[in-house]
């Protein structure tokens, strides 16, 4: 009779967590310009043009709103990105970021 070979293999299941999420949120002032931040909205934060002007409005009634839910990275990237913008047009533009 002839031997019978078997081959065993074992599979390990690797769970991955997805990236936590983070808002970014833009905060109004009274120097930054509303033309200012419609055109960071859809530079930046590649929003349509309804979408930044509604946004925009939103920051200048409500004191702030959440322009975007990014990986960490990628939300201060982008906050830190809008800021030196703004710095650089003489602007006080303020941006955070918080856990979703």
């Amino acid at each position: 009779m002839a031997k019978e070979q078997t081959k065993v293999r074992n599979r390990t299941r690797v769970k991955t967590n997805e990236p936590k999420k983070y808002a970014v949120i833009m905060h109004n002032d009274d120097v930054t310009t509303m033309d200012f931040v419609v055109y960071v909205l859809k530079d930046i934060f590649f929003k349509t043009p309804d979408d930044a002007q509604n946004l925009m409005m939103e920051v200048h009634t409500k004191g702030s709103a959440k322009v975007g839910v990014y990986t960490y990275d990628i939300a201060v990237s982008k906050a830190l990105k809008t800021m030196r913008i703004a710095a650089g047009n003489n602007f006080p533009l303020k941006l955070t970021w918080q856990e979703e």
